[in-house]
């Protein structure tokens, strides 16, 4: 908790009303110091939404986030959920169906230029809405989109108008989503901006939600990301990032394989062939990530010997800082396509009619497991 220069009580942002920190620009309530006794004091997401119609990603950890989310379901509202397509079991709010209740839910799967340009998109829709129902989600609508070429969103706002009614919007994510993105977007259609945060503060003060108000009286809620410490982007080094997170559509590398052959992604993780016949495997993964094709029984001396350096990113000091490896086993039955999906890393498809014994070795924590193949 902050507390003004001269000892006084602790500031509030007179935008949102959250408790002002000066230590750290990521969180929420961050103000540079030097601007602490500047009236109005407002944090440095509410001034980037009055100064120039946009919002910045804070994020919170889970339990904090799930206070959170408690809150919806007693409102009236319309929930936005994004996801990345990318990392889709990673970002997807497990259990959100028991926090919101009977509220209609939009489910937005950002990222969709990262798959390849011959993707058929109704089977990608399938594919989503099978998955997200499984875990238990109940969607009005799913929407494929992306953020960074400004696909879909057109559709995104239509279907938010056919089902807002009277109702706020409540946009839920993990971080790196493209939550924000939407926000600035809704933001640009449906409120005056600069008259309302120029005459009036937010009209919530809930931790770190921002209500952005309508021009019908009802309000944008643009809730924190939610971290994941599955993930992989949420245990590599910034510098790391740009290699596990693609920017560009994926190029599909297919590997002949017998059993008994090993797949080193750089030095992040590693895809054992244990036992089967020989068969095509498809890696999924960003091509900033060199992978490395090794016998399966020289496989742990091979990153003994060249972690950090051959088989990098990261760096031996990066991998020194990064969980020890946890070795995941599965048996992907025949005439099954499926992928092994790392969280944040990728995936790899299992192509085979005759099935086939696999291993993964990851970072322990991160998210590894099987599933029916996207593509």
């Amino acid at each position: 908790m902050t507390e003004r220069p001269d000892g006084g009580t602790a500031v509030k942002c007179s935008g949102c009303g959250i408790t002002m920190q000066t230590t750290s620009p990521d969180l929420p309530g961050y103000i540079p110091e030097k601007l602490l006794t500047r009236e109005p004091v407002i944090c440095q997401r509410c001034f980037r939404i009055k100064n120039y119609n946009e919002t910045s990603s804070v994020t919170v950890d889970q339990d904090e986030f799930l206070k959170l989310l408690s809150q919806i379901g007693d409102k009236d509202a319309l929930v936005i959920h994004i996801v990345d397509i990318f990392d889709f079991e990673g970002s997807l709010i497990s259990g959100l169906q028991r926090f919101v209740g009977s509220n209609p839910v939009v489910l937005a799967v950002n990222k969709t230029d990262l798959l390849p340009k011959v993707t058929n998109w109704n089977k990608v829709r399938n594919w989503v809405q099978k998955q997200a129902k499984e875990q238990g989600l109940r969607t009005e609508e799913i929407v494929l989109c992306s953020a960074k070429k400004n696909q879909g969103f057109d559709r995104l706002l239509d279907v938010v108008s056919e089902l807002r009614g009277n109702r706020d919007v409540y946009v839920v994510g993990a971080t790196n989503v493209g939550k924000s993105t939407l926000i600035n977007r809704l933001i640009r259609d449906y409120s005056d901006m600069e008259q309302e945060l120029t005459t009036s503060r937010y009209p919530g003060t809930t931790l770190d939600m921002v209500n952005i108000p309508l021009d019908d009286g009802k309000h944008i809620i643009d809730t924190p990301g939610i971290v994941y410490p599955w993930r992989f982007s949420e245990i590599v080094s910034r510098q790391d990032l740009s290699s596990i997170m693609p920017d560009k559509p994926l190029k599909p590398a297919a590997y002949q394989l017998d059993s008994g052959q090993t797949l080193f992604f750089g030095g992040m993780a590693r895809f054992d062939f244990v036992d089967g016949q020989h068969q095509s495997f498809t890696c999924y993964i960003n091509s900033g990530l060199k992978i490395h094709r090794t016998k399966l029984e020289r496989a742990d001396q091979l990153f003994a010997d060249h972690a950090g350096e051959l088989l990098s990113p990261p760096t031996r000091d990066q991998l020194a800082e990064m969980p020890e490896w946890t070795r995941h086993e599965f048996r992907v039955p025949r005439k099954s396509p499926s992928d092994i999906y790392i969280s944040g890393l990728g995936w790899i498809r299992v192509n085979s009619e005759n099935g086939a014994l696999v291993a993964v070795h990851a970072p322990r924590g991160v998210r590894v497991l099987l599933r029916p193949a996207l593509i």
